[in-house]
This record gives structure tokens, C-alpha cells and sequence, in this order.
């Protein structure tokens, strides 16, 4: 087993560990990820072995620039090249057909790879140094909460790992948007953090949506049971969840208010004055602190389905699923 991984922002330590084969967590503007060279099936097997992930999921790509799309993709359609040009860098993870040089590990045998540009400083000072692109997972267990600060990660792989590069919260807090360029219309794989109505406008039109997750995916993030804390969760009316399991040790995920009846340090507000984005940014971390209290249950509520809604409700959703046992 390795030393327990060191936090810290030294890029160039970083830079020699990735050439290596090794891997690094590195911070994006949704979560932290955990690198290696995409590249090298070696070191992309280790990515799925370090979280016990299974094979069929796929990765995505990150680069340094929207003018590296084009060394890793066979075809980059009208549409995907508006968004990129719109939102990159940024929470967008475009899926296009691959060239042969991306191991099909990485995409779990699909001809079509998920790639973005990812928009944190520090990241994207360390791809513009290197000459492959980073398959980068979120850095955590498999189905686990994803991880937006470099101590989440330490805490959970931080003794199967080399190097946490330290790039602070992530601001964003959910994974990217994934939209499909797979068929003759774009489709939205997964939802995340580029709204769904920021996409319409930029394409003129109302835009595919996938309701249901999978288990065989196109793309990262499309599981149904995902992102789930190990404390049971689920989701609906808090007025009534709450009386429902009454008498149990409950904790509660809110977007604004607090249920009055149950002790304050036991509750996570992600927003009291109504913004999604505050909230999307808040969501893992205030899971995470409730899933580490002595409690029976967590109860969430549906957020508002606009905007960054969506993506909120889409990660309450499965992790509610898991936690179910379904």
C-alpha cells in the first residue's frame, strides 16, 4: 500500500508522476478528478481498479484547449463546435466519435469519446504542460459522493494514490453536462453543470433530454444508482418525510428553509436566498457532512426543476436509489 498521498499544489511534482503512469487528483470547476494519461491503457486501468469501477463505465478526456478537441475526435459536427466555442472551458463534456489513439478503455469499447476543457487555472496549466490528455473519473469511490475539495479526496483514496493537486473548492460542485453527438440530433446524456436552457440558446432549439439512467452507458455518469451517501437518503416533501420516520435520528438536505422541528446542526441549507448555482456548489460537501454524523436517515427535497435544478435533483434521485437498496 502507498504512503498516504500528500496535498499540495506543486505542478511540476504533478507533471513527473502523470508521465510516470501514475495518477494525481487534480481540480476541476465540478469536482476533483482523479488523472491519469488517457493515452496509456495501463494507467487508465489503474484509474478503474483505484475506485473499483467497473469497465462498462466510461471516462472522460479532459485538454487543455478547445484546439485539442480535434487531435482525439474523427469528426466534430456544427453544433458541438458552437457549443465548445460557447462554454469551453467550461462544465460541458461534449461525446464525439474517437480516433483510434484513445484506448478503448477508456470509452468502454464505444466508438465515441466524452471530452472537455476543463475550466480551473491550475489544471489547465498542467495539460497545456503535458502531451496526452487526462481520462479523469471523479476521485472517489465508485457510487460514492464526489469529492470538491482536496481533502474529500484524501480521505478517501488518499492511500491509493501518489498526489493531490490542491486547486481549492471547486466552485461549480456537480460534474459536467454530457451532450451526445452520437445520432443526427444532440442529445443531453447527463445532466450537470451547464444548464440545459444555456445549451438551447445557444443552438436555437429545444433540446434532447435521456429521462433514464442505464446500466450499459454511453457516457460517465449515466448509472442509475450513483453519487450516493452510505447513510439511507431519500427524497420528497420534508414536512411529511419527516413525520413519516418520526423517532428516528434524522438529518435534512434543504435548498432554503429548515424543518423547525428537528435540531439546526443536523440540517444543511445549500441556499437560503433561492440560487441554484450556490446550491449545485454546496450539494456533495453537505452530503458528505451529513453522511459522516450518527444518523438513521437523511431527508432531502426536489429542487426546483430549471437551471441548475435539474442536475441537483438528477444526483437526489440516484442517490436516493442506491441508498434504497433498489
Amino acid at each position: 500500500m502507498k504512503q498516504r498521498a500528500k496535498i499540495g499544489t506543486d505542478l511540476a511534482r504533478a507533471i513527473t508522476l502523470l508521465r510516470a503512469g501514475e495518477l494525481v487528483a487534480i481540480p476541476t470547476e465540478t469536482v476533483y478528478g482523479l488523472a491519469g494519461n488517457a493515452l496509456d491503457a495501463l494507467a487508465v486501468a489503474e484509474i478503474f481498479r483505484v475506485k473499483d469501477r467497473p469497465r462498462f463505465d466510461p471516462l472522460i478526456i479532459h485538454v487543455a484547449s478547445r484546439d485539442r478537441i480535434e487531435d482525439y475526435v474523427i469528426d466534430f459536427p456544427a453544433g458541438a463546435r458552437r457549443l465548445a466555442e460557447h462554454f469551453l472551458p467550461g462544465p460541458l463534456s461534449l461525446l464525439l466519435p474517437k480516433r483510434s489513439i484513445i484506448p478503448d478503455l477508456v470509452t468502454a469499447g464505444s466508438p465515441f469519446v466524452a471530452i472537455r476543457v476543463p475550466a480551473h487555472p491550475l489544471t489547465r496549466e498542467l495539460l497545456a504542460q503535458l502531451d496526452f490528455p487526462l481520462a479523469a473519473p471523479s476521485a472517489n469511490p465508485f457510487g460514492y459522493i464526489s469529492p470538491t475539495a482536496p481533502e474529500h479526496v484524501a480521505r478517501q483514496l488518499g492511500d491509493k494514490i501518489s498526489y493531490i493537486l490542491d486547486g481549492g473548492p471547486s466552485p461549480v460542485g456537480v460534474e459536467s453536462t454530457i451532450v451526445s453527438f452520437a445520432e443526427a440530433e444532440p442529445e443531453v446524456l447527463r445532466k450537470g453543470g451547464l444548464a440545459v436552457e444555456e445549451i438551447e440558446a445557444v443552438l436555437g432549439r429545444p433540446i434532447r433530454i435521456r429521462a433514464h439512467s442505464t446500466s450499459n452507458p454511453q457516457a460517465p455518469g449515466m448509472l442509475k444508482s450513483h453519487y450516493a451517501p452510505r447513510v439511507p437518503f431519500r427524497v420528497g416533501d420534508l414536512e411529511q418525510l419527516a413525520r413519516e420516520y418520526a423517532g428516528r435520528r434524522l438529518g435534512v438536505l434543504a435548498f432554503q428553509q429548515a424543518l423547525p422541528q428537528l435540531p439546526l446542526e443536523r440540517q444543511r441549507l445549500l441556499s437560503p436566498t433561492g440560487d441554484l448555482a450556490e446550491a449545485a456548489r454546496r450539494l456533495f460537501a453537505a452530503m458528505r457532512e451529513l453522511d459522516e454524523m450518527d444518523l438513521d436517515l437523511i431527508l432531502a427535497e426536489w429542487f426546483p426543476e430549471q437551471g441548475l435544478g435539474r442536475a441537483i435533483n438528477d444526483r437526489l434521485r440516484r442517490a436516493s436509489v442506491r441508498a434504497a437498496g433498489e
